[in-house]
């Protein structure tokens, strides 16, 4: 699995906290910003680690800024990108399982490193259930034109 991570000056602490998640489980992945602590545009990251996803250069991407509101509404304007803002175990483990999601956003400001450390991991690792839920995304792709 290859992953591409990226913030805005929001969600760097966590950033970093995933990005140790990502040495430990061997999952290669590369940092597409930010680097700076002033205020800096979240669409300016989201695209990128978007647009890799979608193109099949990165198999899933992270992001991460003050909410995760921002970075997943930018993500999500990707064509075939299912970015989920989540921040509890248990949406982690249902959107990929129910919804093949392929990008994930947290919020710095609504979750603390352990907790997003552990949503990342069940993102992560969980698989895409199929079956029923197939359906469910070959009607997205078609809202997607």
């Amino acid at each position: 699995m290859r992953v591409a991570i990226a913030s805005d000056h929001g969600g760097m602490k966590i950033r970093e906290e995933i990005k140790s998640l990502l040495e430990e489980l061997n999952i290669e992945f590369e940092d597409f910003g930010c680097e700076c602590e002033t205020s800096v545009d979240y669409p300016d990251y989201a695209q990128p680690v978007a647009t890799k996803v979608a193109e099949g250069e990165y198999d899933r991407g992270i992001l991460i800024c003050g909410t995760g509101i921002g970075m997943s509404i930018a993500a999500n304007k990707v064509k075939g990108i299912r970015c989920a803002l989540v921040h509890d175990m248990f949406s982690a483990k249902a959107t990929r399982e129910h919804n093949d999601s392929n990008v994930l956003a947290m919020g710095e400001r609504v979750i603390g490193p352990g907790l997003a450390r552990e949503i990342a991991k069940i993102w992560l690792t969980t698989e895409f259930e199929g079956g029923r839920h197939e359906n469910r995304l070959n009607k997205l792709h078609q809202l997607e034109g």
